[in-house]
């Protein structure tokens, strides 16, 4: 099989032709390595959220407050001054790649520190450390803030910590969690919430599925599951899945966007497999049911997980519910096995995933929506990197039914990351980079 491939737009657009897969890879594609390295770096400063702590004493989490304690700073309307100084206290050099740019009318701060920062540590975490401390000497320094109130100021931008390790009540928001909270080795990149990564790409289906299936796969090539044949295996799926590659999954939304079913989807996407000759018929049995084969088990995996995204966003597009995402993966596959005689998307990994995120997100558990959940919780995770671009997707077509909001959950995030173009378009800018 050739692993040569044309990439489409989320518009059913041709982008480039004659792709090798292999070129898409977060080791080789430069587009993806930005990404990537734009996550590690980058942090939203919340300045209308630090003003309002320091004039009203709410600070470090929920139902924290210190009565009598004010500080009536004009952090927003002084974000200009603040903006300034913060980046000759970050940067590393004159004329670096350090970027701190307000937004929102100074509401919001974008601070991307030098890739130096990150360079020559161990984490990514001094994005959040290095921006904390940088806007806590600013503050502290426009106001001429003395030893007394100096604390106030601090306690305003670093949140609880060291109370608690992830900073709660913080200004400071990046897309990536602190690894304590992380599953296990490689799993940073798959700790990103479906929420925020539908709410950086202005909940675009299909760059939202695009953006978490970069996450989800540049996260097992970290973990060293793309290694050997493996790597062949996850391109495949982060070409047809994440990047519309042969434009087949935006082909069979809108075949079936009308009037489709889940159903119908597994007709388009096996009735595709069978005119490539992906799979053929291996036997036929007494009462006619045919057992098909897979000339390449990789191949079928990919058409497997294209088919699966595009039920998701079929089904969830036609309710505009989020919440069905999980019986979507679940039985667009176990319908794809009884139909075939073959594996799933994933070797059943994706529906068995979703037995547990079905239980977790919205039945008889009820913890959360879908929008709070990643790759690596520990339903979820189970699945190498085909599960959540399509809860990414679900939770984009969503129109109110979460209990945890994409505006409740990732409002920020979206305001400052969404400004980033290779965030918002990420097909757009892979195409771009090859």
């Amino acid at each position: 099989m050739s692993d040569t491939v044309d990439i489409y737009s989320d518009r059913g657009k041709l982008l480039e032709s004659n792709v090798n897969i292999r070129d898409l890879a977060p080791t080789k594609n430069k587009a993806v390595q930005k990404i990537i390295m734009d996550t590690k770096r980058s942090v939203a400063v919340n300045l209308a959220g630090i003003e309002k702590s320091l004039s009203t004493g709410k600070m470090g989490g929920a139902a924290k407050q210190i009565l009598g304690r004010k500080l009536e700073y004009k952090v927003v309307a002084d974000s200009g001054a603040l903006s300034d100084a913060i980046k000759k206290l970050v940067q590393v050099d004159e004329g670096d790649d350090t970027v701190v740019k307000p937004l929102a009318g100074g509401k919001q701060l974008l601070v991307q520190i030098p890739t130096a920062r990150l360079t020559s540590g161990a984490e990514s975490t001094a994005s959040m450390t290095v921006t904390a401390a940088a806007v806590t000497q600013a503050i502290l320094d426009t106001y001429n803030t003395d030893m007394y109130d100096s604390m106030m100021v601090k306690a305003a931008i670093w949140g609880s910590y060291p109370q608690t390790v992830g900073m709660a009540g913080s200004p400071i928001k990046g897309i990536l969690d602190i690894p304590q909270n992380n599953e296990g080795l490689g799993y940073s990149l798959r700790n990103i919430t479906s929420n925020h990564v539908a709410a950086i790409t202005k909940r675009n289906a299909m760059n939202a599925a695009a953006l978490s299936s970069i996450y989800e796969q540049s996260g097992i090539f970290e973990m060293g599951g793309a290694i050997g044949e493996f790597e062949r295996h996850q391109l495949l799926g982060l070409a047809y899945q994440g990047l519309n590659a042969n434009n087949l999954v935006y082909e069979m939304v809108k075949e079936n966007g009308k009037t489709g079913t889940i159903g119908s989807v597994i007709e388009s996407t096996v009735s595709r497999a069978i005119e490539k000759k992906i799979i053929t018929v291996d036997k036929t049995g007494p009462s006619g049911y045919k057992f098909y084969k897979a000339n390449d088990v990789a191949m079928w995996n990919a058409y497997a997980a294209a088919g699966t995204l595009a039920a998701t966003m079929v089904n969830c597009g036609a309710s505009r519910a989020a919440q069905d995402v999980a019986a979507t993966m679940l039985y667009f596959n176990d319908i794809l096995e009884k139909e075939t005689g073959l594996p799933g998307c994933d070797y059943g990994k994706l529906q068995g995933a979703s037995v547990g995120f079905s239980f977790f997100s919205h039945s008889i558990y009820g913890g959360g929506g879908p929008g709070i959940f990643n790759g690596n919780h520990v339903v979820t995770r189970h699945s190498r990197g085909f599960a959540i671009p399509c809860v990414a997707a679900a939770v984009s077509l969503d129109a109110g039914t979460q209990m945890f909001t994409i505006e409740s959950t990732s409002a920020i995030i979206g305001d400052v990351f969404g400004t980033i173009d290779e965030f918002r378009e990420p097909i757009k800018a892979v195409a771009g980079a090859l």
